[in-house]
């Protein structure tokens, strides 16, 4: 892509605070965008090959919309979580394999995807965030969700499609989760915690899929309290 392409591109995200580049063969994150580092509240770089994000990306103080889903980035900087205004991260489709240590510094989140990744684990770091919506965390290497995970704040988790056999019974503490996804995963009725059924916020329950027949899950003592509520 040409300097006077990006440049057009550099121009029309000054007026408007919207950044969007997507499917060039971009192989890195262009540095020119560190100009605009006080006016842009969205970025787009999706569908290119960028492998690694700089530590300029900490400069985006206003930042709200990130999206860089199907790269190939391997890792995140630290400095990506000094973006207190950050409300939406679409990291779908990378080679990610964790968050950044301080990823939970990222307090105005609400919305994060992470689908197609390989993460092999739920990761604490969302447990600080107070404003989540969505996690999406499907088609990952996930293997079981830990006991932290009763911290986590948000309304909607999707693990569909992960290795998943093990669900810690934290997770019906979850204050806030009404719709708990999946689908597509390793596990046995035996080791779906009932409290899930019984003493949970959890609306919507997706488990097609599984080691067991859904018939078997609609007989469990409990069932009926999930589509009450």
């Amino acid at each position: 892509m040409g300097n006077s392409a990006l440049k057009a591109h550099l121009e029309t995200a000054q007026k408007t605070g919207v950044f969007q580049l997507t499917g060039k063969g971009l192989s890195e994150f262009p540095e020119d965008l560190q100009k605009l580092a006080s006016n842009l509240r969205t970025i787009d770089l999706s569908n290119n090959k960028i492998e690694i994000l700089p530590p300029l990306m900490g400069k985006f103080s206003v930042l709200k919309s990130l999206a860089l889903n199907n790269n190939k980035l391997t890792a995140l900087p630290e400095e990506l979580c000094k973006l207190k205004k950050l409300e939406t991260l679409h990291l779908n489709g990378n080679h990610l394999t964790q968050l950044p240590a301080t990823f939970g510094q990222l307090l105005a989140l609400k919305t994060l995807s992470l689908s197609g990744n390989k993460l092999r684990t739920v990761p604490t770091q969302l447990c600080s965030l107070r404003h989540l919506d969505v996690v999406d965390l499907s088609r990952n290497q996930i293997q079981s969700v830990p006991d932290t995970v009763g911290d986590l704040q948000t309304i909607e988790l999707n693990l569909n499609q992960n290795q998943i056999s093990q669900i810690s019974v934290q997770i019906s503490h979850c204050p806030r989760l009404k719709v708990l996804r999946l689908e597509e995963n390793c596990l046995d009725l035996s080791m779906l915690p009932q409290s899930i059924l019984s003493d949970s916020q959890i609306s919507l329950l997706a488990v097609e899929g599984n080691l067991f027949e859904i018939k078997k899950l609609r007989e469990l003592e409990g069932y009926d309290k999930v589509c009450r509520r």
